[in-house]
């Protein structure tokens, strides 16, 4: 059989299992077993046995459920709360302060989380109310939140991250640190259309929103709520770009961090962490499962010719790299409309791997670029599944209200995309110092 026949009716069966309802790593599983029995017979299942072994075995996958546990004990001892209302002291009395406020707070929430799903969820529910009482704009609203909530991928410590430098040979401190300043631009883009609109119609932001703000004392004190904050961000991120730590043994102090701020706070307790144990077990142990399916397709895929013919066909095509680019960005854009991140990733990444490296493309800046490129997919209308998440908080928002608040936020994602197109330093400098 051709490769490219195997290619396509492997990629043909998932998209039929994922349409079906089948569980990720179900799905991939059961193409390996087929594959594995189809071209090596009974003899292949070593392999098969290896492969999964070797995965699951492999030491950077403890970043994974580090970074899960850091989340869970952040968000479930009700730390994260004392972000929300230092914030709220700290930004002050301005016009449209909370829409700054939302810009600020999902990109905190999205740093300390990973989970765009998850941060988009919780603003919802809790930021936007607050919004809608005080007479705030509901599509300038609801797409802040969408914005900044899809910048948790991003930002590090990013679970995705993780995932590719998993998957591809790439250092996963450099992906790590390569997000920051991507992150920034993008948040700082998000507050630039928030000024421009408020300047071309001032009503979009209430006048008598009087509330914020506080004495000097009482930002002394919100500024010393949130310095404790400043211990895990260090030891993610600081020790990375020191040199003094793996991205595995950064997150082991980031756990540490995020215990001793719980104490900090007094909501520490045996209860709370066996809840945030178990819970990081269990999408671990999801994420590992699927990671060690996903790295048997590839296998089978360089096995069966397909990785080989797909490179040769690629480069026989002689196209320019920016239009390989611009092939390789627009299939995540509308595949992860429709797609989970991780499931996509999954598809693609064995395929994309040598592409990326017989095009020579950057490795840091192409998979930092795909990052953003998947993240903004999950929220482009009609079926980007973060829009579903503003959909649950807010039950009342009409689904129209809803695509209509995503659209700008997309433009502002594929112009920093641009921006990083033309000044790939903004993503490979801070890497090169490490």
């Amino acid at each position: 059989m051709e490769w490219y026949t195997s290619l396509s009716l492997a990629l043909a069966l998932l998209m039929i299992l994922f349409a079906l309802g089948v569980p990720v790593f179900v799905a991939f599983l059961t193409i390996n077993v087929a594959g594995t029995f189809w071209l090596m017979g009974t003899a292949g299942f070593g392999l098969f046995a290896n492969s999964v072994y070797d995965t699951v075995t492999s030491e950077t996958l403890t970043t994974i459920a580090l970074f899960v546990l850091m989340g869970e004990l952040l968000f479930r001892s009700g730390s994260i709360d004392v972000i929300f209302d230092a914030l709220d002291t700290l930004m002050g009395r301005m016009k449209g302060r909370l829409y700054f406020f939302v810009v600020a707070l999902s990109t905190l929430f999205g740093a300390l989380s990973g989970s765009a799903l998850a941060v988009t969820a919780m603003l919802s529910r809790s930021a936007l109310p607050t919004m809608q009482e005080r007479g705030y704009d509901d599509r300038l609203s609801i797409g802040l939140i969408l914005g900044g909530a899809s910048l948790a991928p991003i930002i590090p410590p990013s679970l995705l991250v993780i995932i590719i430098g998993s998957m591809v040979d790439v250092s996963i401190a450099r992906l790590l640190i390569a997000g920051i300043i991507p992150g920034i631009l993008l948040a700082g883009l998000f507050v630039a259309y928030v000024v421009v609109r408020l300047l071309m119609d001032p009503s979009r932001a209430p006048a008598t929103d009087e509330s914020g703000g506080g004495t000097l004392r009482e930002r002394g004190r919100a500024l010393r709520d949130m310095m404790p904050f400043s211990i895990i961000i260090f030891s993610v991120l600081g020790l990375i770009m020191l040199g003094v730590a793996t991205p595995s043994e950064s997150a082991a102090t980031g756990v540490l961090g995020a215990i001793l701020v719980a104490f900090y706070y007094r909501r520490f307790s045996l209860e709370m962490s066996r809840d945030a144990l178990l819970s990081s077990l269990s999408i671990s142990a999801m994420i590992i499962a699927i990671l060690a399916c996903s790295k048997l397709f590839s296998q089978l895929l360089s096995f069966t010719g397909a990785t080989a013919g797909l490179v040769n066909a690629a480069t026989q095509m002689n196209l320019d790299p920016a239009w390989m680019l611009l092939m390789l960005m627009l299939i995540p854009f509308f595949a992860c409309m429709f797609i989970d991140q991780i499931a996509f990733m999954m598809v693609v990444i064995p395929i994309y791997a040598p592409l990326v490296k017989a095009y020579d493309f950057d490795p840091v800046w192409f998979w930092t670029l795909f990052l953003i490129n998947i993240s903004v997919g999950s929220l482009t209308p009609p079926f980007g599944y973060n829009l579903f998440a503003v959909k649950g908080g807010a039950p009342a928002v009409p689904m129209q209200t809803i695509y209509a608040a995503a659209w700008p936020m997309v433009l502002c994602f594929l112009f920093g995309m641009l921006v990083l197109y033309f000044f790939p330093a903004l993503t490979t400098y801070l890497p090169s110092l490490i």
